[in-house]
């Protein structure tokens, strides 16, 4: 038996993770004017730093700090107006876009289409807009959503949007029926697919629980589009994995007991409408797909919050989970949900009653680590608030996830005031940065550092440092050797390398540097590397000699080179291949087991290039 043995030194990085505490969150005022509802908020995936929200009617929020100061201004679509149901969405080039529904002046008719705006300098100004899915008058088409490809699949970059079309908003004719739709654009938002309908049974047009609504997409690892909503026969899924070229058959989810509108007091109207989800991180719950509703299955005063999970693509699914997890007969309500592509932690916002009395409600955030097995529950909003079922509160809440850190955001309506807040809630067991491996190696005269990541967060780069430990040129302070620039926010496995001359022989020890746009700094650990030059080839004398039943052979190498080391009877007769590949310069050793053999005489002989060089050993035993 042999044993080959690379002087390569490598040092892995320990990961110590701190509990998860949950103190009280500062709340930000996004807007505290007018009648804002309907909330939507995205993190530029470019700098996190960025943010962009909206609002009903035409409200577009943004800030540049992180979420704590925002400033607000109105959407303005010329040729097809702007009437609501905004979503915000930032693509992996950085570009914003916000859906809404349509109002233009003639010709055209109320929410006679669904309208994507695009913005290339975050939020700054705004094209037009392009309209999708113009049907019929009077066909109203509503409750738009987006989504974008993240995935290495050939529809990468792909945006996708989804919603419900209806007849005639609102007819109780049995002739009218809604149906949920798709389009999608190839090209960053500047041209858009023709409208397919993907439902296989169409709702009502009333608007209620019979009504096909609720669809909200989201995309796998691998490309494929997933979309559930919620219509007659409960909550159903449907997928496309050809970038929404073709759609299967509805799959049955679950049934929604009391329906998705329902009454809460205090709320004009209330809905548990669903949220699609996928996991694209690297975690093991990867590939997961989560739909997330409120229903009344506990009764009418008891609205709760609940997640279906399917670990097969969708095929199946698992019953109802719930995600509140207090032991009242209160209500949550207004659910939204994202999981975080960086660590496939799930989080969930919503409005819950659990510490209160009458209609007064908080704000809770939820979060699984585990893929929705278990749930942590905790209040987010500084203050209950009371709502008037005189004002209209509008039909959802938000939540964005990114890179460890996550944005709330919801309505609140004290006194007849509505005003929209946020919060930040930093998630203790997100690596900004999660180094897998960093190794160092000898080369000649050269030592070549590689180091690998699988997800990064603000990350601006890694500055290599080196410092000569070798007792005649102790150094005591690192020196920058070099810089490599990092891939801001990624949740893929990036490979870096970088080559050094160093210009002595000696012992070096080298760290890298990581650091963050905003200017945090983290070490990795360091490693250590001797670097002692060969100048020739060389065949060692075995150790020990004579030996039972192993010795240790060595050889160096003034460069790279392919060898093979042969062994050999007293005769010259081949007995093995010990050692055969490509080697880097320097010295090398090989473990050479015998057990197998009897005592004697033998010959080892190294090949490499033109030159040979052979030695002898003893076996004694």
């Amino acid at each position: 038996m042999k044993q080959i043995h690379n002087l390569t030194y490598m040092i892995y990085l320990l990961v110590l993770f701190v509990p998860f505490s949950y103190a009280q969150y500062p709340n930000y005022l996004v807007d505290g004017t007018g009648s804002p509802e309907e909330v939507t908020i995205a993190v530029s995936p470019l700098n996190p730093n960025i943010l962009g929200g909206g609002a009903n009617i035409d409200n577009f929020y943004r800030s540049t700090n992180g979420g704590t100061v925002w400033s607000e201004s109105h959407m303005v679509s010329n040729l097809l107006g702007v009437w609501g149901d905004p979503v915000v969405l930032f693509d992996s080039l950085g570009n914003l876009y916000y859906a809404h529904l349509s109002y233009p002046s003639s010709p055209g008719w109320w929410i006679d289409r669904i309208v994507v705006q695009k913005s290339t300098n975050n939020g700054l100004t705004w094209n037009d807009g392009v309209g999708i899915g113009l049907g019929i008058q009077p066909q109203a088409q509503d409750k738009p959503w987006l989504a974008v490809d993240h995935s290495q699949s050939p529809y990468r970059g792909n945006i996708y949007v989804t919603w419900t079309e209806f007849d005639d908003y609102g007819s109780s004719n049995p002739n009218d029926s809604s149906r949920i739709r798709f389009s999608k654009s190839t090209d960053q938002g500047e041209t858009w697919s023709n409208a397919i309908t993907i439902s296989d049974v169409s709702g009502d047009c009333v608007d209620s629980d019979n009504t096909d609504e609720g669809a909200v997409p989201c995309v796998g690892p691998n490309g494929e589009i997933y979309v559930a909503w919620a219509g007659p026969l409960g909550l159903v899924f449907d997928k496309s994995t050809d970038g929404g070229q073709t759609w299967g058959t509805d799959v049955f989810i679950s049934d929604i007991p009391g329906g998705w509108d329902f009454d809460v007091s205090g709320i004009s109207r209330c809905n548990g409408l669903p949220i699609t989800m996928c996991d694209i991180s690297n975690s093991t719950y990867n590939g997961n797909i989560y739909v997330v509703w409120s229903d009344q299955r506990n009764g009418s005063t008891n609205t709760d919050i609940f997640m279906a999970k399917s670990t097969n693509g969708g095929s199946t699914w698992s019953s109802a989970i719930k995600i509140n997890d207090d032991n009242t007969t209160r209500h949550q309500f207004f659910v939204w949900s994202a999981v975080d592509p960086a660590t496939g932690h799930l989080w969930f916002v919503f409005y819950d009653r659990r510490n209160t009395t009458g209609a007064a409600t908080d704000v809770f955030v939820a979060k699984s680590a585990d893929g929705g097995d278990t749930f942590e529950n905790f209040k987010v909003s500084e203050s209950s608030f009371t709502p008037d079922a005189g004002v209209f509160f509008g039909d959802y809440t938000n939540i964005a996830a990114w890179g460890g850190k996550i944005y709330p955001i919801w309505m609140r309506l004290q006194g007849g005031q509505l005003s929209v807040l946020t919060s930040i809630i930093n998630d203790s067991l997100f690596i900004p940065v999660e180094l897998n491996n960093f190794t160092a190696e000898a080369n000649g005269s050269k030592v070549l550092l590689s180091w690998q990541t699988s997800t990064e967060k603000n990350n601006q780069g890694f500055f290599i440092q080196r410092k000569n430990i070798t007792s005649s040129r102790n150094e005591t302070d690192w020196m920058e050797i070099g810089f490599e620039e990092g891939y801001g926010n990624s949740t893929e496995i990036h490979q870096y390398s970088f080559e050094d001359n160093p210009p002595y022989d000696g012992t070096y020890l080298y760290r890298l540097k990581q650091v963050d746009f905003d200017g945090s700094v983290n070490y990795s650990n360091e490693v250590e590397v001797n670097l002692y030059v060969v100048k020739s080839f060389a065949l060692y004398q075995n150790y020990p000699n004579p030996f039972n039943p192993s010795t240790t052979i060595s050889f160096q190498l003034p460069e790279a080179a392919y060898i093979t080391l042969k062994v050999y009877d007293a005769i010259g007769t081949e007995i093995e291949t010990i050692a055969e590949g490509n080697y880097p310069a320097g010295v090398h050793e090989v473990i050479f087991d015998a057990s197998k053999l009897s005592s004697g005489i033998y010959l080892y002989r190294i090949f490499y290039g033109a030159n040979q060089s052979t030695k002898k050993m003893m076996v004694i035993k």
